[in-house]
């Protein structure tokens, strides 16, 4: 019996092998935020319009321009014209489709409650963050970048041969359709961040399509002098600063438009990064 205890105790004990610790990165958020946005329908469909709006509308613009100049009637918005305001005419409801999955990027995961899980593995929180906004950014940015240079692609070759026509050489052409695609691509960083501060898919696109579209309408209602200090500053006027081939006084130089723009998607992100740190999902 003593023998037996001797060599039970005399035998080495096996312990399981350690795991490997698992450390979390920026570069694993990012390729997380990234497998989650294509994993969805959804995104595809609403790039798909997006992508379709700014190219489709461009080119309707294009056509309804030419037609005027051929039956001589032409429209008093399009007697000023160029190119490349009639192949951006479709970037308004392109930015609705773009900012609307933006909100859906964030606000989607709290209505799921796939975002407990999400915190969960990423308990910092703020590299959630940084890491949706970045991803859709860019996507939107790519998206929105191609679109625009296919309308005008497409467009100068309609208008060709009247006053509109231009060319990639013209100067500003060129600035003027990546700071389109640049706008776009902010637009879906802001929708990312209003999703997240508002954690609600229907909040998050009512201040959006609100900011854009009602807003600069409601400032039209106010005395002319206020209208002049206030509708420059704006996030849809800065934003379409940013790609206006022509400026004037009541208009942002490209620059001014950038960072004004830029810091209405910097509110919007902090306003974002405060809720997310401070309230509980």
């Amino acid at each position: 019996m003593s023998t037996l205890t001797a060599t039970a105790e005399e035998q080495p004990r096996t312990t399981a092998p350690d795991r490997p610790a698992y450390r979390v990165t920026g570069r694993r958020v990012l390729s997380s935020e990234w497998a989650k946005l294509w994993s969805l329908r959804s995104t595809w469909i609403t790039l798909a319009l997006g992508l379709l709006f700014l190219v489709a509308f461009g080119l309707i613009a294009a056509s309804h321009y030419k037609s005027g100049i051929g039956s001589g009637h032409q429209d008093r918005d399009f007697a000023t014209a160029t190119a490349v305001s009639l192949s951006l005419f479709g970037t308004n409801f392109a930015q609705l489709a773009l900012g609307v999955l933006g909100v859906l990027v964030t606000a989607g995961e709290y209505s799921t409650g796939m975002i407990r899980s999400t915190l969960a593995a990423v308990p910092r929180r703020l590299p959630v963050l940084w890491s949706k906004a970045v991803v859709f950014g860019l996507v939107a940015l790519a998206v929105g970048t191609l679109g625009a240079f296919v309308a005008f692609l497409f467009g100068s070759q309609i208008v060709s041969g009247t006053p509109a026509a231009m060319g990639l050489s013209h100067a500003g052409v060129v600035r003027s359709l990546l700071g389109a695609g640049l706008y776009l691509g902010l637009v879906g960083v802001i929708g990312t961040a209003l999703g997240a501060l508002l954690r609600s898919v229907a909040g998050g696109i009512s201040v959006l399509v609100a900011s854009l579209m009602l807003v600069p309408g409601l400032i039209s209602l106010l005395p002319s002098s206020w209208q002049d200090n206030i509708s420059p500053y704006l996030p849809s006027n800065a934003g379409e600063s940013m790609f206006a081939l022509t400026h004037d006084s009541t208009t942002l130089s490209p620059t001014a438009g950038l960072l004004v723009f830029l810091g209405w998607t910097a509110l919007a992100l902090a306003g974002a990064a405060y809720r997310l740190v401070r309230s509980d999902v």
